[in-house]
């Protein structure tokens, strides 16, 4: 098998595949990185990246000219408002639909399920004018409640399948000792939701970070968060004219603790989906 011309050219062509797939998944980020730090502050250079130098010019023009920070803490402010309120409203749901039997209950969880069906872009017409209603435009406490809503279903789904592995026992012997449901759930059920917490609150933390078509529907530009100030730096906003080597930075700063949320958090992501993934 070793010396069989037809496995060993079969192999070469699997290599050049893969090398050939790494290059055109790699080259496009690596240029996108090499603009940022154009000194040039354009996208005229050439096709080799890095070629024209390294600089921080985008980077400064990109924070003095641009109202970059104001956008990290209005976006800072929406995604840990979504975490708080996102776990806060799952773990309890969760909770109710484990572990109490009350009428409509199996409908319930059904019309839940039902609308993680529907992408929430669906009603942005809808959410707009409940938005205006409840005055909430140029809010950011309502795109926290967009967010959050759009959260719910699924989530509550999944930790409820991770609850239902949790042995009612726990429960009736804290029950036996004299604590209520409230203690229950602080003392022995939160603790064992621990890694389902920490997934919940990564990916719910990420989902708003680089949004652009809610804040861009409800912010105005002086308040805008991250996805819809980046995006103007294209061009695509009222009056102003594109500056893709400011938007490459801006990606770039961005990416940076998005990829450090991750790395971070992976060993939580797996078991936070395997343990969901156990009982549905």
């Amino acid at each position: 098998m070793a010396n069989n011309p037809k496995a060993k050219a079969l192999k070469i062509v699997y290599i050049v595949i893969l090398v050939l797939t790494s290059i055109i998944t790699i080259y496009p980020l690596l240029y996108t990185v090499s603009i940022a730090f154009s000194p040039k502050g354009s996208l005229a250079q050439g096709i080799v990246p890095f070629s024209t130098g390294i600089s921080l010019k985008n980077f400064n023009k990109l924070i003095y000219d641009y109202p970059f920070f104001n956008s990290v803490k209005n976006t800072l402010i929406v995604s840990v408002g979504v975490v708080l309120l996102t776990i806060i409203c799952c773990t309890l749901a969760a909770y109710v639909f484990s572990r109490f039997k009350f009428p409509m209950k199996k409908a319930m969880m059904l019309s839940i399920l039902v609308l993680q069906i529907f992408p929430t872009f669906i009603g942005m017409q809808a959410v707009y004018v409940i938005v205006q209603r409840l005055g909430g435009h140029d809010k950011l406490w309502a795109l926290i409640l967009i967010y959050a809503s759009a959260n719910i279903p699924y989530n509550t789904w999944l930790i409820k399948s991770y609850l239902d592995t949790i042995p009612l026992a726990l429960d009736e012997a804290a029950r036996i000792d004299g604590a209520n449901h409230f203690k229950v759930f602080g003392t022995i059920i939160l603790p064992m939701l621990k890694p389902m917490i920490v997934f919940l609150a990564i990916t719910t933390f990420t989902g708003p970070w680089l949004d652009f078509i809610y804040p861009r529907l409800i912010l105005k530009q002086n308040n805008f968060t991250l996805g819809p100030m980046l995006l103007n730096l294209l061009g695509t906003g009222s009056g102003t004219a594109s500056d893709f080597p400011a938007f490459a930075a801006g990606a770039l700063i961005v990416a940076v603790p998005f990829i450090t949320i991750f790395l971070i958090g992976q060993n939580a992501m797996v078991t936070g989906l395997g343990a969901g993934a156990v009982k549905g």
